[in-house]
């Protein structure tokens, strides 16, 4: 038989034989005498189909992964390269980033000590300088969660809405100060900066700010101004523009004395006077002539006591004398100040 027999098996229990060709498989039919093709059924093959296509998958799989692993394809490298740049560029920016924070620092820094304390203005509170943009949950609503680098990506958004915060809040700070400097000139003259009295007169002063001994009591109290010892009649002059405030005489106390408002948190103090020159409401400028020296209320001696206020509270009038004084006077002037004796007058 010229036909292409591959194996031919003897079966002596079934009585036939099965042989094995190309694709078909027959067997020989002692009834018929004939050799008859053996029929799968379909569920058979179906069930060898899943088979083989389980093993090539498998397979396939195995043989994908080993290929992963060592040997990369163009695409996977080009990815790897580009993400690699990603990194650098995302470090170079972070960097930026940091020197840009660092630059604000210093600019905020200049703000609170030297620019603001030039117009007199109150430092911007850390409190707002500092203040959240929010948390990382509208970052992560923005992305979606797709991404796998999402940690980093939300890092630099967060740097970069901190960064853009304090330049906005420094620009605004900026703003203020520019118009501060527009007014510079009318500022720094509502700043009490001279004597209340003539230079000639400086080295007439009594007692100076602190601890005294009240004149009545006989017991050291806080002295809140300057006893500059005055014949009756001496000039008294207004230490910075302003409105007069209070004008006022009584028997007690600071005797006739008057508050000047230099309407921007500084307020004057002159008492123990014998004499006005000015009315309440009237606007007056730095040097003039406001009164004349006394011994008026509760007084010792004639003299003048001068205060000056700031934003409510006393502060010492000998650090505001910086604007007529040369530094060898400034120096004779802190000293006489600092001898603790005697106040002149009682102004409780």
């Amino acid at each position: 038989m010229n036909i292409f027999i591959f194996a031919i098996i003897y079966n002596t229990k079934l009585g036939y034989f099965n042989l094995i060709m190309r694709k078909a498989k027959y067997y020989y039919n002692p009834e018929t005498c004939n050799f008859e093709r053996i029929k799968t059924p379909k569920r058979k093959i179906f069930l060898n189909f899943i088979g083989f296509l389980a093993i090539v998958l498998f397979s396939s799989f195995i043989i994908l992964n080993i290929y992963d692993n060592y040997f990369e394809s163009p695409k996977i490298i080009a990815l790897k390269k580009e993400n690699q740049e990603l990194e650098t560029h995302y470090e170079i920016l972070s960097k930026e980033i940091n020197i840009a924070n660092k630059m604000i620092k210093n600019l905020e820094e200049r703000d609170d000590n030297v620019y603001r304390i030039i117009f007199e203005a109150e430092p911007i509170p850390n409190t707002i300088r500092q203040a959240g943009v929010g948390g990382v949950n509208r970052y992560k609503e923005l992305l979606n969660g797709n991404l796998e680098r999402e940690e980093i990506i939300i890092n630099t958004y967060l740097k970069i809405d901190e960064l853009k915060r304090k330049m906005y809040i420094q620009t605004k700070s900026y703003d203020e100060l520019i118009n501060l400097a527009s007014n510079k000139e009318e500022l720094i003259a509502k700043i009490p900066a001279i004597q209340p009295v003539s230079n000639k007169n400086l080295k007439r002063m009594a007692s100076g700010y602190g601890m005294r001994i009240d004149p009545f009591l006989k017991v050291k109290r806080m002295h809140y101004g300057l006893d500059f010892s005055l014949q009756k009649g001496n000039p008294v002059y207004a230490t910075a523009d302003g409105r007069i405030r209070t004008i006022k005489s009584s028997f007690g106390g600071f005797g006739k004395y008057i508050y000047i408002d230099h309407e921007n948190g500084y307020m004057s103090v002159y008492a123990h006077l014998n004499e006005f020159k000015v009315k309440r409401g009237q606007k007056i400028k730095r040097g003039e002539l406001i009164a004349y020296s006394g011994n008026s209320g509760r007084s010792t001696a004639p003299h003048l006591h001068y205060e000056v206020i700031k934003n409510g509270k006393k502060v010492n009038p000998i650090n505001y004398f910086f604007n007529d004084l040369t530094p060898n006077q400034y120096e004779e002037v802190l000293k006489i100040a600092s001898v603790e004796n005697q106040a002149l007058g009682s102004t409780f």
